[in-house]
C-alpha cells in the first residue's frame, strides 16, 4: 500500500464501525462482512472478492491495537492527505517522521498492506535535500489468509491439521535476485531505496513505490525466465498446523512467522487461519459450556431419580433428579465443557425433556387411570385463568 493510500483509506468506513469502536465491535463487524463477501460464497463475483480484500485489509489494521494506534496517529497527523502543521508553523519542517515513528511493527496483508512500520512508510517523507546511504531494504513476506474446517470434537479438544498454502517466495531459479546471472543492479531511479518522492507542496514530499523497480530497489539486466525479473515465484507447501483447544466457529487465529518468506533477509509474514466448526448430533455449545438435552420419563421427573448423561469424549456422568423436576429444567455437570484459554474447562449444561409415551397399555394405563382419579380435584390451569382476568 502506498503512503497516500494508507493515509486516505478509511478503514472504519470499510468495516462500518465508528472511530471509537471497541475491539469486540470491530471483530463482530469483520466476521459479519467476511461471511457475506467471502469468495467461497460469491464464486465468480469479482466485486465481492475485491470487497473481501478491503475488509481483510481493514481488519488487519484495526484488529491489532498497535497498528490501529499507528493508523489513527497517521490519520490525525495528515488529515485529508496533507500534513497539518501546528499554529505558527512555517512552510518547511526540520524533522523526519522516520524518527517519529521508527520501530513500529510491520505487517503486509495478502491483498496488499503496509509493511515495515510507519518508520518505513514515512521514512524520507520530508525531502530536505542532502544525500543518504544507498541501500536495498529487506522486505517482509506477505501475510497469508486461509481457512480450515474442524469437527465439533476437534474444536473442543484441539487438533493438528495439514494446510496446503500458495504464496510468493524467493525464486529458486535466480535465488530471489530476479536476474538469471544473479547480478541485479541498483535501480538508478530510486537509488536502491525502492521509493520515489512525489512533490506535495509546502516544502515536503510524499513517497511512492518506484515505478521502474516496483519497489524492489533492484533491476535485473538479464531477467530470470521463471520470475520475469521480479525475484518472486509462486510456491506451494503443506504445513502441519496446531489448532488450539476451545476454538469457536469463525475465530481467526494468527500464527506468527508462518506466512510467505521475506525478501533480502526480511522476516516471514504471518498466517491467519479462519476456523469453521461443524455441528454435533448430540452436543451444542454456549460460550465455554457444552449443552445437551436429556429425555426423562414422567415417573423420573415426578418421583426423582438418577439419570446417566453422556459427555463429549469421556465417560458418562450421573445426575440426581429431585422429585417434581419440571420439563426444561437445566442442571450443571461441572468441568465437562469446552477448554478455556487458561486450560480449565467449562461445564456441561443438561436440559431435562420430559417424554410423554405415545402408546400406553396394560398395567401402565391402569396406573395412569388410577393417578388421574387420585388427582381429579387438582386443576393445573387454575392460576392461568385467574391471572388472565387481570386487575
Amino acid at each position: 500500500m502506498s503512503t497516500k493510500d494508507f493515509i486516505e483509506k478509511d478503514f472504519y468506513k470499510v468495516l462500518g464501525v465508528p472511530k471509537d469502536a471497541t475491539e469486540a465491535e470491530i471483530k463482530k463487524a469483520y466476521r459479519k462482512l467476511a461471511r457475506e463477501f467471502h469468495p467461497d460464497a460469491n464464486k465468480g463475483n469479482a466485486k465481492a472478492e475485491e470487497r473481501f480484500k478491503e475488509i481483510s485489509e481493514a481488519n488487519d489494521v484495526l484488529g491489532d491495537p498497535k497498528k490501529r494506534k499507528e493508523y489513527d496517529d497517521a490519520r490525525a497527523l495528515f488529515g485529508n492527505g496533507g500534513f497539518r502543521p501546528g499554529p505558527g508553523a512555517g512552510g518547511s519542517f526540520n524533522f523526519d517522521l522516520g524518527d517519529l515513528f521508527g520501530g513500529a511493527g510491520n505487517t503486509t496483508t495478502q491483498g496488499g498492506g503496509f509493511g515495515g512500520g510507519l518508520g518505513d512508510v514515512f521514512g524520507g517523507l520530508f525531502n530536505r535535500g542532502g544525500t543518504g546511504a544507498t541501500r536495498t531494504q529487506p522486505r517482509r513476506g506477505q501475510d497469508i489468509d486461509t481457512e480450515v474446517t474442524l469437527s465439533f470434537t476437534e474444536a473442543i479438544e484441539g487438533a493438528t491439521v495439514p494446510l496446503r498454502m500458495s504464496s510468493q517466495a524467493p525464486c529458486k531459479a535466480c535465488s530471489g535476485t530476479g536476474d538469471k546471472n544473479g547480478t541485479p543492479r541498483v535501480c538508478p531511479t530510486c537509488v536502491g531505496t525502492g521509493q520515489v518522492a512525489r512533490g506535495s507542496g509546502g516544502g515536503f514530499s510524499l513517497t511512492d513505490p518506484c515505478p521502474d523497480c516496483k519497489g524492489r530497489g533492484l533491476i535485473a539486466e538479464h531477467p530470470c525466465a521463471e520470475c520475469k525479473g521480479s525475484g518472486r515465484a509462486k510456491s506451494s507447501r503443506t504445513m502441519q498446523v496446531r489448532i488450539p483447544a476451545g476454538v469457536t466457529d469463525g475465530q481467526r487465529i494468527r500464527l506468527r512467522g508462518k506466512g510467505a518468506p521475506g525478501e533480502r533477509g526480511g522476516p516471514a509474514g504471518d498466517l491467519y487461519v479462519v476456523v469453521h466448526v461443524g455441528e454435533h448430533p448430540v452436543f451444542g455449545r454456549k460460550d465455554d459450556n457444552l449443552t445437551v438435552t436429556v429425555p426423562v420419563t414422567f415417573a423420573e421427573a415426578a418421583l426423582g431419580g438418577e439419570v446417566r448423561v453422556p459427555t463429549l469424549g469421556g465417560p458418562a456422568v450421573t445426575l440426581k433428579l429431585p422429585p417434581g423436576t419440571p420439563n426444561g429444567r437445566t442442571m450443571r455437570a461441572r468441568g465437562k465443557g469446552a477448554v478455556r484459554k487458561d486450560g480449565t474447562r467449562g461445564d456441561l449444561l443438561v436440559t431435562v425433556e420430559v417424554r410423554v409415551p405415545k402408546d400406553v397399555s396394560g398395567k401402565a394405563r391402569d396406573a395412569l387411570e388410577a393417578y388421574r382419579e387420585a388427582t381429579a380435584g387438582e386443576d393445573p390451569r387454575a392460576e392461568l385463568f385467574e391471572a388472565a382476568k387481570g386487575d
